[in-house]
């Protein structure tokens, strides 16, 4: 592992005009380019069966994006937005959006300087009746705050809230609004999950077509649940990107889906970044069980640091589905920090799919890691041959 990296050589041009500001008519109409160790061709992402392998694992992050803003007034007519990040009391996304009357929030809080104390409140309607929501800033946190939420409908869920009062988070980077396009196109049409505030955006190329052809070569098929939080927009503010403080996310994967991993071991394509990090953090989860490490299902963001070499994605995945058994446990939950930087020793993953990043992300820097000095080649080449960038833009199949 390298003792630095300098954030300044993993930055590009990105011209405002490249960012895709809404989806294209049809999601499998985006461009696809395809690196294939070190060769460099361009298609459209409805031809991307062509390019898995036969009889090769396909995995994708199934979580869905909530309606995760709301709009507050305070009685002096301040206006407050509320971006709800993940529960916090109680702490599951499920419980937490089955919840009626009050529940708790780490939240990100627009023009906070005008809300110090107080309650604030704003009025839904829903099945035609007026529905008061109240929030009450419980902690500043500084780079977040805990918002209790209360309203007084007994019969309404915290879910049903967002729903109707809550609008599509749409990445900062687009500079504009959320629109209705967004209710169907900021989501896969695999989707299952409640509980990310951004998009699995790789996923967002794929249609029931792609789908199809996928399995007619035999791609087998498999998720992940890993709720993407707001930290995955935050850019690398330090000179050394070893420094950066990276965020957590939670995930889920059941065990049926771990033993097809298994199975497939050499043979996997993820879908996504999201995914990415899942299937290398599940790695680290099965060398912490082997080892007997404390905290086993807390991924740290350097605990690949001190990985023993010699244990194997098989043992590692062998681990684990032993220890559902042992549990009579259906999957592992866990809560992820890991950061993939160049020089990182990737475990589970052969292919993957992936939009084209911000400069100095964290994103960029595990494409980078991925495939090596060649991100600049193909990003290059993206820039030079019209690709569009960032959420709503086109696709890319990365083969190391």
């Amino acid at each position: 592992m390298q003792k630095q990296i300098p954030i300044a050589e993993y930055t590009y041009d990105l011209p405002d005009e490249r960012i895709a500001k809404y989806p294209l008519s049809h999601r499998d109409l985006s461009k696809l380019l395809v690196y294939d160790k070190g060769n460099i061709l361009s298609e459209k992402f409805g031809s991307i069966s062509q390019y898995l392998p036969e009889n090769s694992l396909l995995v994708f992050n199934n979580t869905k994006v909530i309606k995760a803003r709301m709009m507050f007034q305070k009685a002096t007519g301040a206006a407050i937005e509320i971006f709800c990040l993940e529960p916090e009391n109680p702490s599951d996304y499920q419980q937490a959006f089955n919840q009626t009357r009050r529940c708790s929030w780490k939240c990100l809080v627009g023009n906070l300087k005008k809300w110090k104390s107080g309650e604030i409140t704003a009025i839904v309607n829903i099945n035609n009746k007026p529905v008061t929501i109240k929030a009450l800033l419980l902690q500043n946190m500084q780079q977040w705050q805990i918002v209790q939420f209360n309203w007084d409908a007994e019969n309404i869920t915290f879910g049903q809230l967002l729903e109707n009062a809550g609008q599509i988070p749409i990445p900062p980077y687009l500079n504009r609004e959320s629109e209705n396009i967004d209710l169907l196109r900021y989501q896969t049409i695999y989707s299952q999950h409640e509980g990310s505030v951004a998009a699995p955006t790789a996923g967002l190329h794929f249609t029931d077509d792609v789908f199809k052809a996928l399995s007619s070569k035999g791609v087998e098929q498999c998720a992940v649940t890993l709720h993407v939080g707001a930290g995955t927009f935050m850019p690398v503010k330090t000179d050394d990107a070893l420094q950066h403080d990276m965020h957590a996310e939670r995930f889920y994967i059941p065990l049926q889906n771990i033993e097809k991993l298994l199975k497939n071991i050499g043979n996997i394509t993820a879908v996504g970044t999201t995914s990415m990090r899942a299937l290398e953090s599940l790695y680290q989860i099965g060398v912490a069980l082997i080892l007997k490490k404390n905290n086993p299902f807390l991924v740290s963001q350097w605990q690949y640091r001190q990985v023993n070499e010699q244990i194997t994605a098989l043992q590692a995945l062998e681990a684990i589905i032993n220890y559902c058994k042992e549990k009579n446990l259906k999957g592992i939950e866990a809560e992820t920090r890991i950061m993939i930087v160049p020089g990182y020793k990737f475990r589970m993953v052969n292919r993957l799919i992936t939009n084209f990043h911000q400069p100095q992300s964290t994103l960029l820097l595990l494409v980078a890691a991925f495939i090596g000095p060649d991100w600049r080649k193909i990003y290059d080449y993206a820039l030079a041959n019209n690709y569009r960038f960032l959420s709503y833009g086109d696709s890319s199949l990365l083969i190391p």
